[in-house]
């Protein structure tokens, strides 16, 4: 519940630790490849799977990137099937005499669970065999393109799909809906929005104040759904409307079995009605439909442009909230000011003019703008704010300011954070400089910063706020650095007295960290 006056006390709101490594539980660890000899070989030199799935992983910190086993028949397939614990199969459209599609419901049959996804060069003519041909026992169709980003993408989107449910429900964790019924421009848009997400997430792991901290927080990326028809479509939304960044939809897919034309018109309006600030962008290879975009104020896209990737970026950048927080002046759309981070919004919340700030309130900007950052805690509470429960505006800006205070109070306490010289957070109570040992004296503050933290000590009695000191703790591998290079050993352990030895300590120089 939100306070109803700008003197509300926030002191004594502890913020829920959001529980990231309960999140992205159901990963994809092993992949059969059903492939020729020759498309192994291409995926392999020409696309460097192995190399870029593990990089992604590692810059993820997961500890075991997807294995794959590659197979060039039906009977190697089940062989494998039965001895290893197989998450994903993808098999080409050309596998040496096979029928891919008979061989996927043969799989299908026998594996239900197991996703099952067609790889296959884009041409006409495979577009015209996919038309023809029964893929009820394919989960996916993706197009190859020659860039491994899209193996990458076919495992996120599915990841996505298993554990959405619960990440979205138990957490909070924000959902993109890509409305697309074509091969070839959904196996176009999801390696671009997945390096929209995962550049994004390197930009929020900032806000965490220690490695397994960062690492951690990027496990609460926005997901990507992918609907290939209009029913489809809305069932996700229903489903997850309330935790959804923003929609991506063509203008004509099937409705109800059958090819919709307008599709992606009745799509919109259905949004529109239920939450008329929704993000949306339509796109269309009829660029008349651009005036239809217009007349629903929503933004469009051709796919036939040459700048189509660029322009799927700035949208997406732009209105999902994935970029610097920009104060706009409503009337004209002039950018007034741009907070990059949390510490940046509290700076300049008081300058923000009341029509501005009013605008942005009313479009849930600022959760929306959190909540892609994986700030759920405070997201949360910035949902609901509603300026007829402040006096004035003056009331609103001092509560988004001290909720962002006690926020950052909060993220700093109870854990170690590495130090940076030129990061430094002033809300940082304990940080380290260095690896090592914390040392005795060190680790006995860290646990008492910790234990006030988790019995929410701090504000527990009225006029008395418990804490330790702020804290900075230079570790045994920086002490033992700095002996060396300043050559103090030597001193320390001579007959020396203790005037002269603290005069060589004083003159010694700390390294550069």
């Amino acid at each position: 519940m939100i306070p109803k006056s700008p003197d509300s006390d926030l002191g004594k709101y502890y913020f829920a630790e959001t529980a990231f490594d309960l999140l992205m539980k159901r990963r994809i660890l092993n992949v059969l490849l059903i492939c020729s000899k020759y498309d192994a070989f291409m995926l392999e030199e020409d696309g460097r799977i192995e190399e870029q799935i593990f990089n992604e992983y590692v810059t993820l910190n997961l500890r075991y990137p997807p294995k794959f086993f590659q197979v060039n028949s039906a009977a190697d397939a089940f062989s494998m099937l039965e001895s290893k614990p197989i998450d994903l199969i993808i098999t080409m459209l050309n596998i040496g005499g096979m029928d891919p599609f008979s061989l996927a419901k043969r799989l299908k049959e026998k594996y239900p669970l197991k996703p099952i996804v067609v790889l296959t060069p884009f041409s006409r003519e495979v577009s015209l065999k996919l038309s023809r041909e029964d893929l009820s026992a394919i989960d996916y169709v993706f197009s190859w393109l020659g860039n491994a980003q899209i193996m990458l993408a076919i495992i996120k989107l599915i990841e996505d799909s298993m554990n959405a449910e619960h990440d979205v429900n138990e957490v909070g964790v924000q959902v993109i809906l890509l409305v697309e019924d074509s091969v070839r421009y959904y196996s176009a848009y999801l390696p671009n929005l997945y390096h929209i997400i995962f550049t994004q997430s390197k930009k929020f792991m900032t806000e965490g104040l220690n490695e397994h901290q960062k690492m951690l927080r990027m496990r609460g990326r926005p997901k990507i759904l992918l609907a290939r028809s209009y029913d489809q479509a809305k069932e996700l939304y229903e489903k997850y409307k309330h935790n959804m960044l923003g929609i991506i939809t063509d203008m004509s897919y099937p409705h109800k079995g059958k090819m919709h034309d307008r599709a992606g018109v009745k799509m919109v309006e259905m949004i529109k009605g239920d939450n008329p600030f929704m993000p949306i962008l339509l796109q269309s290879s009829d660029i008349n439909n651009q005036l239809i975009a217009k007349q629903l104020k929503v933004g469009f896209i051709h796919k036939y442009s040459k700048t189509l990737s660029l322009e799927l970026h700035n949208f997406v950048v732009k209105y999902f909230a994935f970029g610097d927080f920009v104060f706009i002046e409503p009337e004209t759309g002039r950018e007034i000011f741009r907070a990059p981070d949390l510490k940046a919004l509290q700076e300049v919340i008081f300058q923000v003019p009341d029509d501005s700030l009013a605008y942005h309130i009313q479009r849930n900007h600022f959760s929306k703008w959190l909540t892609a950052r994986a700030l759920f805690p405070i997201a949360n509470i910035f949902k609901y704010i509603n300026p007829e429960d402040f006096k004035n505006l003056d009331g609103v800006r001092r509560f988004i300011f001290d909720t962002i205070d006690r926020y950052r109070q909060s993220k700093g306490r109870g854990i170690i954070a590495k130090f940076h010289r030129d990061s430094y957070d002033e809300y940082q109570i304990f940080s380290r400089i260095g690896d090592g040992s914390l040392g005795g004296k060190g680790r006995g503050l860290a646990f008492v910063d910790q234990v006030i933290k988790h019995s929410h000590l701090m504000h527990r009695y009225d006029g008395t706020v418990i804490t330790i000191p702020r804290t900075v703790v230079i570790c045994t591998d920086v002490f033992d650095e700095f002996m060396e290079s300043n050559n103090l050993y030597s001193i320390a352990l001579s007959k020396a007295n203790n005037v002269e030895i603290l005069r060589h300590f004083l003159n010694a120089s700390l390294p550069n960290r």
